[in-house]
């Protein structure tokens, strides 16, 4: 019985990791397929902060600013709509700013070890329109 319930729990455990992965994984893909408009220097006021963790990743909304190209500060929303600003300093692998290409920033590490990646969601281009298929009649 034990073993019975320690794999369900191990089960439950690796589905809701892997659905947690699937957060970035959708985004990363769409950005991929249909690219990203420019993202400008200025505040962004609906981003994605992904954060990569051994557990799996998760998706935060929030806010950031972008100077020169490169993500600067990055705010995460509460539930009552208030942001909370990250104050612990950040880097990329080279230990400069953060660079933003299409739409999504490069991994991001802080002092403390965590990464996340931003993703400018609203900068994400649309679906390409496609052809309305025929309705055959069923007489034919």
């Amino acid at each position: 019985m034990k073993n019975i319930l320690l794999a369900i729990l191990t089960l439950t455990l690796g589905y809701s990791a892997s659905a947690q992965d699937d957060c970035f994984k959708k985004l990363e893909d769409a950005f991929a397929k249909r690219g990203s408009y420019t993202v400008a220097d200025d505040m962004h006021r609906n981003v994605i902060v992904s954060f990569f963790t051994p557990e799996g990743v998760e998706c935060l909304t929030g806010k950031a600013r972008v100077e020169n190209g490169c993500v600067v500060s990055v705010f995460l929303q509460y539930d009552d709509g208030t942001y909370y600003l990250l104050e612990k300093k950040f880097f990329n692998s080279k230990r400069t700013n953060p660079v933003v290409t299409n739409g999504i920033s490069e991994m991001i590490f802080t002092v403390d070890g965590e990464k996340f990646r931003v993703v400018f969601i609203d900068k994400l281009k649309p679906k390409a329109k496609s052809y309305k298929q025929a309705d055959l009649p069923d007489d034919l």
